[in-house]
């Protein structure tokens, strides 16, 4: 299962169609060049090609155990983090103050989808980003100084726990419980399951973001704070002291991503583990949320790094598998051919080829935003990142999973046999749609939260944008891009009269709104994926620097994707305004008889 990480795509996508010259040219990042990025990603795809996808089977094969002492994972994973951090890579987008390099977040997003292409390898230090922003955001300055460093430096990593056995997506009812003592710290009392790397032998300590309720905390969500539960408690100086009461008390059997370990986590099962505030007390799940809305972009990233894996896994077979006669062969003419050969064959590679890149462009542009937000305090820019978020996790998940059935699919017999690798694309990437929030939820949380922004302004100000795009193909009287303009001015149609409907039903009939988001998700990021891809396609048509190859694959994307992808979309909003009626007519009696 060689992977090769797709540097041409990934600088193609940042700059034609993320529009990544955007952050160069705010004065943001003083240091920020074309060679400093083009530098880093080149390192980093050394890096993932050498050290990091290589070890994806071994991984998935090995998987990580609990024993005595604590939990162990693969022995190579351990080398494989500890040259992650001697090579600074936890280090690229955080803040300088704590040791990092304050680069742009969509960079090191892009090197992150490199990583992602052993995601069992990756969750780690994806959820100790998460934690490093989360601290940056609202920890204490004497938490920062004793903690953040060495999560930034990665010589510490870090969790988020929210999930008890009685609350999973509604964190409302969690139990978990902290005691104040007169010293200013906490007692922390508490189960939670489901824990990304809640314990393992590559970091020397683990910083623990644990949801809990003071006593007396009002219910529901307003009445959860946040607090730092370290692994081992920290002393004076820095260096670790004794074992903090907390520990793995089982890993799940998982379907797939099987070398990260999914822990079940005992808090203070004896004298109850010390933990500190961050933030305000009942503030938890606002602080929280800064973690989870940066892990939804990575998880959205994982997607598209499991997706170009799945791709190029199959492409490889494709090219090498002979099976039948070329189309159109002589009767006479018995040589078996590549399988590429063979149109249905090229659909489905064309179908995971253009999907990758759709999610691959949205994502890219949504950390882009989010920097803008963040490094210049563009209003707009936030309002966007806002929007795109969870379309973001949700839709390049989804592709993530029909992407790797696909490949699947074009290993013919041998996708269902271990030993090609391709199930093990479609084990890893089912767990992509369910955590950091579920995919339903993303959809909820677009319609219900992120379409009224600005009273609606926000959504429409973005179809305005990417109307632009087909405005722009149009006048180009290039025939791909003209009949592009079409197909997309479609979509953009339907996805304008579904965004009406939506916005109108939430005030008079909010379960219709509910029932149709899934459908509108879907809606949109194609919409967005089209948008992107012609851009791009643009863009490749007018660099005479670019390799006439490369341009061809763009124009091939863009019309493919026009034709079987963009053409969907009027079907969906037909789906997004069928209402609550078509989800709610059978009763649940009937449904669930």
């Amino acid at each position: 299962m060689t992977y090769k990480a797709p540097v041409d795509e990934i600088v193609f996508a940042l700059n034609s169609e993320a529009g990544f010259d955007r952050l160069i040219q705010s004065g943001a990042y003083p240091d920020l060049s074309d060679d400093l990025v083009d530098a880093i990603l080149d390192e980093a795809a050394k890096f993932a090609d050498n050290v990091v996808a290589p070890l994806s089977w071994e991984g998935d094969q090995t998987g990580a155990r609990l024993e005595a002492d604590g939990v162990k994972v693969p022995e190579s994973f351990k080398g494989a983090y500890q040259k992650y951090v001697e090579g600074g890579w936890s280090t690229l987008a955080a803040p300088q103050a704590y040791g990092g390099q304050g680069l742009p977040l969509a960079l090191s997003n892009a090197v992150t989808e490199m990583m992602n292409s052993n995601i069992g390898f990756q969750l780690c230090p994806m959820l100790s980003n998460g934690g490093m922003e989360a601290l940056a955001a609202h920890a204490s300055d004497e938490q920062k100084e004793t903690y953040l460093h060495k999560v930034v430096s990665g010589e510490w990593s870090a969790t988020m726990n929210l999930t008890e056995p009685h609350a999973g997506s509604d964190v409302g009812n969690i139990r978990a419980q902290a005691e104040p003592r007169d010293d200013g710290s906490y007692l922390i009392r508490g189960t939670k399951i489901y824990i990304t790397y809640g314990d393992h032998d590559m970091a020397e300590n683990i910083v623990h973001l644990v949801l809990a309720r003071t006593p007396g905390a009002p219910e529901g969500t307003k009445g959860i704070s946040l607090f730092l539960v370290p692994k081992y408690l920290v002393n004076d100086d820095g260096s670790l002291g004794a074992r903090n009461d907390v520990a793995c008390i089982g890993l799940e059997e998982k379907l797939g991503i099987h070398a990260s370990p999914t822990c079940v986590m005992a808090f203070g099962e004896n004298d109850g583990a010390v933990g500190w505030l961050v933030g305000a007390e009942n503030r938890g799940m606002a602080c929280m949320f800064t973690m989870m809305n940066n892990a939804r972009l990575h998880v959205g990233l994982q997607g598209v790094g499991v997706a170009e894996r799945a791709t190029q896994h199959a492409l490889a077979y494709a090219v090498e598998r002979k099976q039948g006669r070329a189309p159109g062969a002589a009767k006479d003419d018995n040589e078996a051919v590549p399988i590429i050969n063979h149109p249905d064959v090229r659909r489905m590679l064309m179908t995971m080829r253009t999907m990758t890149e759709a999610a691959r462009a949205i994502c890219y542009e949504n950390a882009v935003v989010a920097d803008l937000a963040h490094a210049m305090g563009d209003e707009a820019a936030r309002a966007k990142y806002d929007l795109l978020t969870p379309v973001s996790k949700a839709f390049s998940t989804d592709i993530a999973n029909e992407v790797a059935a696909l490949g699947a699919q074009v290993h013919g017999g041998m996708g269902f046999i271990e030993e090609t690798g391709a199930a093990q694309h479609i084990r890893d990437a089912r767990i992509l749609t369910i955590y950091e929030g579920t995919n339903g939820i993303q959809a909820i949380d677009l319609v219900g939260r992120k379409l009224p922004l600005g009273n609606g302004e926000v959504v429409r100000g973005y179809i305005g944008e990417m109307r632009e795009t087909a405005e722009m193909c149009r006048q180009s009287n290039h025939p791909v891009l003209t009949q592009t303009a079409s197909e997309l001015g479609h979509a953009l149609d339907a996805l304008e009269e579904a965004t009406d409907w939506l916005l109108e039903r939430s005030k008079s009939a909010p379960l219709d709104t509910l029932a149709g988001a899934t459908p509108y998700l879907r809606l949109f990021g194609l919409a967005a994926g089209g948008h992107y891809l012609a851009r791009g396609a643009m863009a490749a048509t007018q660099d005479a620097a670019l390799d006439p190859a490369f341009v061809t694959r763009k124009l091939a994307s863009i019309r493919f994707f026009g034709a079987n992808m963009l053409t969907a979309c009027s079907g969906l909003s037909a789906a997004v305004m069928a209402g609550n009626d078509v989800v709610d007519d059978i009763g649940l009696e009937a449904l669930a008889g």
